[in-house]
């Protein structure tokens, strides 16, 4: 169930909204290849009426699993937006989406969501990345040692 809430109560007073929102509703799978969301969207929202738009204010968290880009080990990232702050018109061209007098918060979410994913998802500023299989030596000759590669062997050919 999206993150809806009635506007209409906010001409009273601001509305305090809680809770855990479902990954399923976000839809943010298949936005990363190394970045899966798995956990809830922990939120906690103070929204408001200013005139002719909605002020919402709050913390957004959520774990995501990730790839390391070097070494593709998995690990745990934390996707925290404190301060989050959402200005949503109630007319015009950028108006928040109204439906039985309820406005859906997810789309805006979603997209701040994926701004703060990680670009680059390493595992440790330190990591050195997967094995370097073309540094191993291999016996010539006299004792001697040379790196093997690709060039290495291509240059072995007789044509």
């Amino acid at each position: 169930m999206p993150l809806t809430f009635n506007i209409r109560h906010l001409e009273e007073k601001e509305a305090l909204l809680r809770g855990d929102l479902a990954v399923a509703d976000l839809e943010l799978e298949g936005c990363d290849e190394l970045i899966h969301a798995r956990q809830p969207l922990r939120y906690d929202l103070r929204a408001e009426r200013i005139g002719q738009a909605i002020l919402v204010q709050g913390r957004l968290e959520m774990v995501v699993d990730c790839e390391c880009a070097r070494c593709l080990k998995p690990f745990h990232h934390s996707v925290v937006l404190d301060p989050w702050t959402a200005h949503l018109p109630l007319d015009g061209p950028e108006a928040v989406p109204i439906k039985d007098d309820l406005a859906d918060l997810t789309p805006f979410l979603r997209e701040d969501i994926l701004l703060e994913y990680p670009q680059h998802p390493l595992c440790g500023t330190d990591c050195g990345g997967l094995p370097n299989r073309t540094n191993e030596k291999k016996a010539t000759g006299a004792g001697r040692t040379e790196a093997s590669s690709a060039w290495s062997e291509l240059n072995k050919l007789k044509f």
